[in-house]
């Protein structure tokens, strides 16, 4: 079921109310907390040596005794290609485990809102471009990515069945893909864009005179900085109440080789690109209609240079703390 964007605008306030920020310690979850420290709102956290979001009866536990009013669900193992084919199991046990606990556990200790976040490899592989909200489940999946795709289309599914069933306020959100400070830098987990910068920063403290790029450079991606995303979730938590998940991006794509060629550029590396097309490419074009979000009010503002200006600049000062 889905309406019109402005028919579902709502008027939540986060004032005054606590926030409970699954998974803040990621990525999304650490510029939510950068977000959420502008509203007057009261932030809960807990990491992951003191709740194990994977175990029911300890999740319940702690929400009904925290009591917070809204929940984001941004908690979730996550990686790029290589982690996806790697560990099947893990990314369909862990994720699935993961949001069923925390929505059930928001139910039982009836929390006034909860978001979920989700991806854009939800959607088909051979999706029409830009991808639709309506595009869900009209076709096959990325093989690559399925694994984490399938959990992450429960976790939307379980917050339409607990909105019909209970009449919980409950939302999701589907990002576009996304880079900044905090991502995993990982050589092999990592996703296309922190792998990038990870890749040229040690070309140019190694003065290699090449870089090898996974795939064949040619597939499209649209990228959004994290801070962007942070701000529209805090504006869809105030401003969105519907059943339909809705799409989060920027409207625009790059190829993998535009934006190593931009990354270099930012590095200051001028060597030369070689590209492994033993590696596989994933989707060949992945870029989503934010046009929902958009009619509601909402719009990014950090260009993509820019972006990613910035994110190679805290990866620099932070690489120690990074490789540990």
């Amino acid at each position: 079921m889905t309406c019109d964007a402005t028919a579902c605008m709502t008027d939540f306030s986060l004032k005054g109310k606590s926030v409970w920020v699954a998974g803040h310690r990621g990525m999304v979850g650490a510029a939510l907390l950068r977000r959420l420290a502008r509203e007057d709102c009261r932030v809960l956290t807990v990491d992951r040596g003191g709740l194990d979001l994977r175990r029911q009866a300890d999740v319940e536990r702690w929400v009904v005794g925290q009591k917070p009013d809204v929940v984001i669900v941004a908690a979730a193992t996550v990686g790029g290609i290589h982690a996806n084919n790697a560990y099947p199991a893990t990314f369909l046990y862990d994720n699935l485990t993961i949001e069923t606990n925390v929505i059930e556990a928001a139910h039982r200790a009836r929390v006034l809102k909860l978001l979920f976040l989700g991806s854009s490899c939800i959607y088909p592989r051979e999706a029409e471009q830009p991808i639709r909200e309506e595009s869900l489940l009209t076709g096959p999946l990325e093989p690559t990515n399925e694994w984490y795709a399938v959990a992450k289309i429960a976790g939307i599914k379980l917050c339409q069945a607990y909105r019909r069933q209970y009449g919980c306020d409950y939302i999701s959100a589907m990002p576009t893909n996304l880079y900044g400070p905090g991502d995993n830098y990982h050589p092999e987990n990592s996703h296309v864009a922190a792998a990038l910068i990870a890749r040229f920063h040690q070309a140019v403290q190694e003065s290699r005179e090449t870089v090898t790029i996974w795939g064949s450079g040619k597939p499209r991606r649209e990228f959004m900085h994290v801070d962007d995303l942070a701000d529209a979730l805090v504006f869809l938590l105030e401003n969105y109440s519907d059943e339909a998940h809705i799409n989060v991006g920027t409207g625009g794509d790059v190829t993998i080789r535009e934006l190593a060629e931009l990354i270099a550029g930012i590095s200051g590396w001028r060597g030369r690109l070689t590209f492994d097309t033993a590696r596989p490419d994933g989707t060949p074009r992945k870029l989503i209609d934010g046009s929902r979000l958009q009619a509601l009010g909402w719009r990014p503002s950090i260009s993509l240079r820019d972006g990613f200006a910035d994110t190679y600049r805290w990866y620099a000062a932070n690489i120690t703390a990074v490789r540990r």
